[in-house]
């Protein structure tokens, strides 16, 4: 997956969490899990965008790792809806399912980044 269709996924996932945001029972619970559900599925594609404008190998890093954990708050926020059972499983499953591949590809992600970092830190400490 290229940079392009991952920013397109992690927008198409924010846009299908403002249409379930609408649906949510208009109590409480449903309103705090609502602005907490906006926030952090909104800042998954907008922090990887930002990654993907980076300046350096350590801020790309910094801003993917922003992303991943905003993915995973937002596959939270998603199964204390299901678990609360504010909504039945059968509109959540396809938005649960996408929040954790994309916990597990910006994961991988960070990871990969990371160590592409620490071996050039090694390589100029060996070097210098």
């Amino acid at each position: 997956m290229d940079k392009c269709e991952l920013q397109n996924r992690t927008k198409q996932f924010a846009l299908r969490i403002l249409k379930l945001i609408d649906v949510l029972p208009q109590n409480a619970a449903g309103r705090a899990i609502a602005k907490q559900l906006i926030r952090a599925a909104t800042a998954v594609g907008a922090n990887y965008r930002s990654a993907c404008r980076a300046r350096s190998r350590a801020e790309f890093t910094a801003k993917l790792g922003i992303a991943l954990e905003e993915a995973d708050e937002s596959l939270y926020w998603l199964e204390l809806v299901r678990d609360g059972k504010l909504l039945p499983e059968s509109k959540l499953a396809l938005l649960l399912k996408e929040a954790d591949e994309l916990t597990a590809i910006l994961a991988s992600g960070r990871k990969s980044a990371a160590a592409t970092s620490n071996i050039k830190h090694r390589i100029s400490d060996m070097t210098s």
